[in-house]
């Protein structure tokens, strides 16, 4: 049955509770900060993990998993997630992709069409940088140019010039990633507007508290709960795609490299330790702060957004071109 199908066949006979709001994106944007600080609130219930991709499962990494983390396939291990959620509480999720994935709207829709949406977005420019630096630090991308990483766009349309282990090749198009006012009116067209909570994330930066507290008024919880505020997956520079590489195909005992050694280290030594010893090398050889930006091509970005961010403004009744410094430019 394919998902949709199911949706449709399984929402009127569901068993289990569905979630009342869902974080939809963007990348890069404190989603996982916020993430952790909704679910030490009392009055909220998220699952264990982040990223449930369940609306937009064709965006996400197919591959064997720990069963503790496995990503569900049908409805009812969806809503499994959410099993243990007290009935006063509000049940939410956070998968960034829900964004930026063009069919996960309409399915949040046919499942849970009361549910209430935030989105967080970012500056272009700085967001691009960002987003392409994660890119290199989980095996998505491997060009570690920027300006040569968006020249790959045309090709990649066409399937070229796909990295071996880009799992999501549709995140290296990252132009789609700035198209804002068309990804939010998709929301807009099935929810409204009053269920829609749009948030900027150099706020979210200045004051986690501050915009944790509005989103809890939106959910309509208690804001006066203490808020713990949280630093989590900062922008890291990958110092060698390839040593990178390395690394991670000894931790997961496949993959290039040499056969005999990984199969030795994986025979006797348990996944954790492995996992370990790999998030251990990461931090200290593999990845180092970012560099300071090519001021240049951030320019030729923020001349190149500034229509997008023209049509953000307008839509937000809120003057983002100021704030981001475009009316500079």
């Amino acid at each position: 049955m394919s998902a949709s199908a199911e949706l449709s066949d399984g929402s009127r006979a569901q068993t289990g509770r569905a979630p009342d709001f869902y974080v939809v994106g963007q990348y890069k944007c404190g989603t996982t900060a916020l993430y952790e600080m909704l679910r030490g609130h009392p009055q909220i219930f998220m699952p264990r993990f982040k990223e449930v991709w369940f609306h937009s499962r064709e965006m996400r990494v197919h591959r064997k998993q720990l069963r503790r983390n496995r990503r569900p396939e049908t409805l009812q291990e969806y809503l499994s997630l959410f099993a243990a959620a007290r009935p006063e509480q509000r049940i939410g999720e956070t998968t960034p992709s829900y964004l930026l994935c063009a069919a996960a709207a309409g399915r949040i829709a046919e499942l849970t069409p009361d549910a209430r949406i935030v989105a967080i977005l970012r500056e272009p420019a700085s967001y691009l940088r960002s987003f392409h630096l994660q890119c290199l630090s989980n095996y998505t991308e491997t060009e570690k140019d920027l300006r040569k990483a968006l020249a790959l766009e045309g090709p990649r349309r066409e399937g070229k010039r796909i990295p071996p282990h880009a799992a999501r090749p549709a995140e290296l198009l990252y132009s789609d990633h700035l198209r804002y006012v068309q990804q939010l009116r998709r929301y807009e067209t099935l929810f409204g507007r009053e269920r829609m909570l749009v948030l900027i994330y150099e706020d979210f930066r200045a004051d986690n508290a501050a915009t944790v507290r509005e989103i809890l008024r939106f959910l309509e919880v208690d804001e006066s709960h203490p808020i713990e505020t949280v630093e989590a997956n900062p922008t890291v520079r990958v110092r060698s795609t390839r040593l990178n590489e390395l690394a991670r195909s000894v931790y997961m005992g496949r993959g290039r490299g040499p056969r005999a050694a990984k199969g030795a280290i994986k025979a006797i030594a348990p996944r954790s330790v492995r996992k370990r010893a790999f998030s251990a090398t990461q931090r200290h050889v593999l990845l180092g702060a970012p560099r300071p930006p090519d001021e240049q091509l951030m320019l030729e970005l923020r001349r190149r957004s500034k229509d997008e961010v023209v049509a953000l403004s307008e839509y937000l009744d809120r003057d983002l071109v100021s704030f981001w410094g475009y009316d500079e430019l």
